[in-house]
């Protein structure tokens, strides 16, 4: 089983792409997670989430609202990408990344790019951690606006729930924001809503958007799976024979 990196943004990216994650494991694989932009008070609630799905999780220590492809956050992000060598590395979307109005998101596409091809190459070598060049051969973009393929997490959902569960922060964050965009429009969800602080009110959303996205992914996509994460693997599929 292959060396899956999973080069996240936010926190939330390692439950979205966590079943891929978890099931690497589950088949004798390595996972692991680095996000570039992590408030002090939120690093203990991811890394609970990728105990949840058995993913070390390491923090990267970039500038909220200041990044750019700079030379030292490219070795930093060089630096994981070398030592821990892995077949795949998972990452955001670029065309779902420049749309989003997230702060950090397109500067840090270019970063992960810029990244993962100096990687490879005889750069820095010793500024880097002093590990010799890793070419990656293989980018899945999560949550595509145009996926390719998707991943059975039925098998992990539970395990992708009880990671949420730990994003107490990324709870009430979501639970504000939807409350202020939504108003009294969450009580087709959450009739409810009104009564409940922020942090119970974003995780019983999550809770149906997650089910509904994963959902769409599956039956209404006339898929084979009935959760499923959907990927866009950057670059054509390599197959030594035609599969199911």
């Amino acid at each position: 089983m292959p060396t899956i990196l999973a080069l996240a943004t936010f926190g939330l990216e390692i439950v979205e792409c966590g079943g891929a994650l978890t099931l690497n494991v589950d088949g004798g694989g390595r996972s692991e997670a680095a996000v570039l932009l992590a408030r002090a008070e939120s690093r203990p609630q991811i890394t609970r989430a990728g105990e949840a799905l058995r993913v070390p999780v390491r923090f990267l220590d970039g500038p909220y609202g200041e990044i750019e492809p700079s030379v030292e956050m490219k070795c930093r992000i060089i630096s994981v990408v070398r030592e821990i060598r892995p077949d795949i590395v998972i990452t955001q979307d670029p065309e779902h990344s420049f749309q989003d109005l997230d702060p950090d998101r397109r500067p840090a596409m270019i970063l992960y790019l810029e990244a993962l091809a100096l990687a490879g190459r005889d750069w820095k070598v010793q500024e880097c951690g002093g590990h010799p060049p890793h070419v990656v051969r293989t980018i899945y973009y999560m949550t595509p606006h145009h996926p390719n393929c998707v991943v059975d997490v039925a098998p992990a959902w539970e395990r992708k729930e009880r990671a949420l569960d730990a994003l107490g922060g990324q709870l009430a964050f979501s639970g504000l924001m939807y409350r202020k965009q939504f108003g009294d429009g969450l009580a087709a969800i959450v009739p409810d809503h009104a009564g409940l602080d922020d942090a119970t009110l974003g995780r019983r959303l999550h809770r149906e958007i997650d089910r509904a996205f994963h959902l769409y992914y599956g039956p209404p996509s006339h898929g084979r799976f009935m959760l499923a994460e959907p990927y866009r693997r950057d670059g054509a599929f390599q197959l030594e024979r035609l599969i199911v």
